[in-house]
């Protein structure tokens, strides 16, 4: 008998990959092409996890490794381990108020959860269910009245830090996204195809499109009034990417905001330094998972630079490519302080909701907790170019 495309394996998942195929199995294929998918041919996302596959780590032995520590501080918050889950634009399609439900398992995690401006729940929904405010993700619109607003909103929560996306001045194609037609004019035969990939899904149906709340970016119902679905927001969004944007604008940002900021995006030593000279608090390491320009370096391949040139003058995070805590230590053994997750907590959340992603989190937690142990590490403090061979 064929397996129906949402039942789950009859396996306890074990790795972040695991939560990918569930995911996958559950998930209608628009939404699934749509988290899992790169930009152009896919060469940076695929180079992501390759180069960090190609660190290796140096095994160390007859060390006394009985004391073990994970936390660590970022950006003035205590970390139960060096680890952030990322903005996931659309999570909430992924699993019924998914934001909630990964905000949830990170609280319990001790990490912090960080909302994006396009997420289905509002980032009140998302403070309002927990007792640590999440983190806000912000894009400079074109519309700054309204950014100001996002800000503001972010600042009444209590966000401690705000991650300004910085690598989205134009939209990278993703070719996944094209042919679901999920973007340009559908045809009605595409439009007929997408219908009957959703209906083939009927746990997924049942649970988020018809079983809740009503799906629409919660962050932005106020600028597009009388929106009913994520569809309905899209052409306000892709007009809000601002090209004309440039370093002197964080002293805009600056103005709106009192707490910790960080850009996101950076993968050139001298941009590193632009932001440091900007006076941010951190920058993330990011090529967007390998969503936006394609045929740039991966993150492993561009943070040891990037950490070289901003010294202990900026805190470095870094994003692309973990799937394991053995990447995890590989990230901070290159120079990031933290690593970012995005793919890794939307494929969990949409496998198992917030029981998928507490269970994701441990495990790389304990893969974390292995590779210290025989790299001869007391603490991740103690990670660094030595680490490695």
């Amino acid at each position: 008998m064929r397996r129906s495309p949402d039942r789950p394996l009859n396996v306890q998942p074990a790795t972040v990959r695991d939560y990918r195929e569930l995911a996958r199995r559950r998930l209608p294929r628009q939404l699934f092409d749509y988290a899992d998918g790169g930009s152009y041919e896919e060469a940076t996302m695929k180079a992501n996890e390759a180069d960090l596959e190609r660190v290796l780590l140096r095994q160390r032995v007859m060390k006394d490794v009985s004391i073990r520590e994970q936390a660590t501080e970022v950006l003035g918050q205590t970390l139960s381990t060096p680890l952030i889950l990322g903005p996931v634009g659309l999570a909430g399609m992924f699993a019924p108020r998914a934001e909630v439900q990964a905000a949830r398992a990170a609280e319990a995690a001790g990490v912090p959860f960080t909302e994006s401006t396009v997420s289905i729940c509002s980032i009140e929904e998302v403070a309002d269910a927990t007792s640590v405010p999440p983190w806000f993700q912000l894009y400079v619109m074109r519309d700054r009245g309204y950014a100001e607003k996002l800000m503001a909103r972010a600042a009444a929560v209590g966000s401690p830090v705000l991650m300004l996306t910085v690598d989205l001045a134009v939209v990278g194609a993703r070719h996944r996204d094209t042919r679901n037609a999920m973007v340009g004019e559908p045809s009605a035969r595409a439009k007929v195809r997408r219908a009957l990939d959703l209906v083939s899904h009927p746990g997924w149906l049942r649970s988020v499109a018809i079983g809740g709340k009503p799906l629409t970016f919660g962050n932005l119902a106020e600028v597009v009034p009388g929106a009913k679905t994520p569809e309905d927001f899209k052409e306000w969004v892709d007009a809000q990417f601002d090209p004309s944007v440039t370093w002197d604008d964080i002293a805009w940002v600056r103005e709106n905001w009192k707490g910790k900021l960080v850009v996101k995006g950076v993968l050139d030593p001298e941009d590193a330094r632009r932001a440091v000279d900007a006076g941010v608090d951190g920058l993330v390491v990011s090529n967007h998972g390998g969503r936006q320009l394609d045929s740039v370096n991966s993150t492993a391949a561009a943070l040891p630079a990037v950490a070289e040139a901003v010294g202990g003058n900026t805190e470095v995070l870094a994003d692309g490519g973990v799937r394991t805590g053995l990447d995890m230590v590989k990230m901070l053994a290159l120079g990031a302080r933290a690593v970012i997750i995005g793919r890794a907590w939307a494929w969990a959340v949409a496998a198992r909701g917030e029981q998928g992603v507490s269970h994701m989190l441990e495990v790389l937690r304990s893969d974390a907790d292995v590779a210290l142990a025989l790299t001869g590490s007391n603490s991740v403090s103690d990670l660094g170019p030595d680490s490695l061979v």
